[in-house]
């Protein structure tokens, strides 16, 4: 029986590309040592890796390590703060009262390979902080998102077979195979994948589609 779900984030409860882009923009554009032109669509092929290997891919162009960890530094501090200021509503439709939902009868998680502080951010602007028992991200720990997950697992005693983790990258089943849980994918995200077992096509399936893997 299915007891405990996990969650991605970006992809999976919001698309926060738009908004990123721009901060990030600006920190490029600040510092001037990229010529990168930070677009949505570019991040989409992107979240989901580690912060460094995304800092790696777009910022190509430097080669000193140190002024690519003081722009990706930068991104970030400039990232949350658009992120705070931002009004608008990014989330995917639904997945709120999803999660509200599955709180009920599940008990919730969040695994990111995100930066420290960017899940703190995304439940306080979603308003989920309440159903959500404990998370952990890549900046907390430094390792791959399956390692990650496993440590958030053992911390708070889950048992690999009774847990699902809903993501949208193939980086997000590798992950989720390592930790030995269970995979959904959630195809409205920003991932491609084929013939996936048990897919979600909008955050109101999730439900549905966990407790059938009890059947």
């Amino acid at each position: 029986m299915k007891k405990n779900v996990i969650f991605d984030i970006d992809g999976t409860l919001w698309n926060s590309t738009g908004v990123v882009a721009k901060g990030w923009q600006q920190a490029v554009d600040e510092l001037g040592y990229s010529k990168a032109k930070i677009e949505a669509e570019n991040l989409k092929k992107e979240f989901g890796l580690p912060m460094n290997i995304i800092a790696d891919h777009i910022f190509y162009d430097v080669e000193e390590q140190s002024k690519k960890d003081e722009l990706l530094e930068l991104c970030c501090k400039y990232e949350h703060e658009c992120l705070e200021a931002n009004e608008e509503d990014i989330s995917f439709e639904g997945i709120v009262d999803t999660i509200k939902e599955l709180s009920r009868e599940y008990r919730l998680f969040i695994v990111s390979n995100c930066q420290k502080g960017y899940i703190e951010l995304v439940t306080a602007k979603l308003g989920i902080g309440e159903y959500i028992e404990d998370y952990l991200c890549f900046g907390d720990t430094g390792l791959s998102k399956g390692e990650t997950m496993s440590i958030l697992m053992e911390k708070n005693g889950l048992d690999a077979d009774e847990t699902v983790y809903v993501g949208d990258t193939a980086g997000d089943k590798k992950a989720t195979a390592d930790a030995g849980a269970t995979f959904v994918y959630a195809d409205y995200g920003f991932g491609e994948l084929e013939d996936e077992k048990h897919v979600v096509y909008s955050p109101s399936d999730i439900p549905e589609v966990i407790k059938g893997l009890d059947k």
